[in-house]
């Protein structure tokens, strides 16, 4: 394991950072839970492994209700972080290492006596590090249920915060979803607002993690053929897509309360809609690029309802945890409007669905037809710039050109960046462990800001509630389709011209 000099990126230089001389707390709250074991405890133990997290400076705390033991925890997390095709001597010895730095605390969320507990374990630990008092640095990750967070926030504010005189610091992460509608999402927002300032809060979206995501100002902002071309005189339509094939599985219970559309669109669609339609920031600061996107979120138009299609897979409610009557929609068609000079006229189609024909989450920008088609190839398909979230992370542009032979004609083709071809070896970062890693280093770029979750409830809140008291009925649609039959039409109102006869084949190695 290689040890980094430095948790700064290339980019660091571009907004200012304290400097972090005391060790680094880590405390998951609700470490026994599934988040915790399948995505928050393996994201720490990549970046340990990295070399990101150093064992002589870091020490990890799982905080939840169960009463367990240090070793029972290990043993719960153990087999999460030992891959399948990774099973090496190396690989084991580094799992063994990383758990030496995970203790378990048990504890309530709403009483003093677990939080002063989980205070003292972690003081003695900083002792054992000789840090500074004032210097250390505590990070607490709620894997918890939105409810218990303003109970958490305030026994961690009463019990367990580090002094910040000397370079330390206090960051909370919480994990959506953020409330249920505006007047939810704002009530909590206050809540944990009292007890913390807003440079201390970290709401985290993984699909802001994922790679592809990652690479949208890059593609946008340091190539030049893409500026002339991002526009309402250019762009015919932009769909930003999430499918999955498969259905609730188990957890159809805690999925009624929300739906598709709180559950992925109002957050992870919509977090992708404006990086893809943001003006280009004055830096690359965090606050400059949170600025932009809010503006985005601020431009869009009410929606209507006659651009919306809602959907419920035949055997939703078959769940012994859904009820019978359940009104909740598993997919959804819509379509935004932004109401500014670079975007107006051109429809932002989000779409998410469960229990569908593929699973994939993509982004497809549409452009218009060329003028003057001499070559009589409009038929085959427009012009696209795909860009593939997950899997087979890729981005392709699809495009016309000539058969080979001695014939003049066309077809379409593409040209491929594929990453697993491309980038043989390098390794795509989990979303956590960039999202982690950007906490500790305290880089707020890719997490929501509240004026941001505002103007994102906003927009949704009053289709959420018509769809909550009944109003808006979701369609039956067959599992392993591609949804109802409206949502295309509806896309095709839109002006989505699809291709037919061309699939994109991910490139072999």
């Amino acid at each position: 394991m290689q040890k980094r000099e430095s948790l700064r990126s290339d980019s660091d230089r571009d907004f200012d950072f304290k400097p972090e001389v005391g060790c680094l707390s880590i405390v998951v709250l609700g470490a026994s839970g599934d988040l915790a074991k399948k995505k928050t405890f393996p994201a720490l133990f990549n970046l340990y492994r990295q070399g990101f997290l150093l064992s002589d400076e870091v020490h990890i705390f799982g905080y939840a209700r169960t009463k367990i033991s240090d070793e029972d925890l290990r043993n719960r997390i153990r087999g999460y972080l030992i891959k399948d095709n990774d099973a090496s001597s190396a690989h084991s010895e580094d799992v063994s290492k990383f758990l030496q730095l995970v203790k378990y605390v048990s504890g309530s969320y709403d009483s003093d006596e677990g939080f002063q507990l989980l205070d003292k374990e972690i003081s003695e630990y900083e002792v054992r590090k000789n840090s500074t008092e004032g210097s250390s640095r505590r990070l607490f990750y709620l894997a918890l249920p939105p409810s218990v967070y303003p109970s958490v926030c305030r026994m961690i504010k009463r019990n367990c915060m580090n002094k910040s005189d000397l370079g330390g610091w206090t960051r909370i992460v919480v994990e959506k979803p953020f409330g249920k509608d505006l007047e939810s999402s704002e009530k909590l927002s206050s809540q944990i607002g009292e007890l913390f300032e807003e440079p201390q809060i970290y709401r985290i979206d993984h699909y802001l993690g994922k790679e592809l995501v990652q690479n949208l100002l890059v593609l946008r902002f340091a190539n030049r053929f893409f500026l002339p071309l991002w526009n309402r005189d250019n762009i015919a339509n932009i769909q930003i897509v999430f499918r999955e094939d498969f259905g609730t599985e188990g957890r159809g219970g805690y999925f009624d309360e929300y739906g598709i559309i709180r559950d992925i669109i109002q957050n992870h669609l919509l977090q992708v809609l404006c990086l893809v339609a943001m003006e280009k920031p004055v830096s690359l600061k965090p606050e400059h690029i949170r600025d932009e996107k809010v503006k985005v979120l601020q431009s869009v138009l009410p929606i209507r309802d006659e651009e919306v299609v809602l959907g419920q897979y035949v055997g939703y409610r078959d769940d012994p945890t859904v009820p019978d009557n359940s009104n909740t929609p598993t997919f959804a068609t819509m379509v935004l409007h932004i109401h500014n000079e670079r975007w107006e006229g051109v429809p932002f189609i989000l779409k998410a669905g469960k229990a569908l024909n593929s699973r994939k989450a993509e982004i497809r920008i549409q452009f218009k037809d060329v003028p003057g088609d001499i070559f009589k190839c409009h038929k085959q398909g427009r012009n696209e710039f795909v860009i593939r979230l997950q899997p087979s992370e890729a981005m392709y542009m699809k495009l016309t050109v000539k058969r080979p032979g001695l014939d003049m004609q066309t077809v379409q083709s593409e040209l491929d960046l594929s990453y697993k071809q491309r980038y043989q070896g390098v390794p795509i970062p989990e979303a956590y462990e960039r999202l982690i890693l950007d906490t500790i280093r305290g880089d707020q770029q890719h997490f929501v800001r509240r004026d941001e979750l505002k103007a994102a409830w906003e927009i949704f809140t009053p289709l959420l509630h018509r769809i909550d008291n009944g109003e808006f009925k979701p369609l039956p649609y067959a599992p392993g389709s591609r949804g109802p039959a409206e949502a295309d039409e509806l896309l095709s109102q839109a002006g989505y011209v699809q291709t037919h006869g061309y699939i994109w084949i991910p490139p072999t190695l």
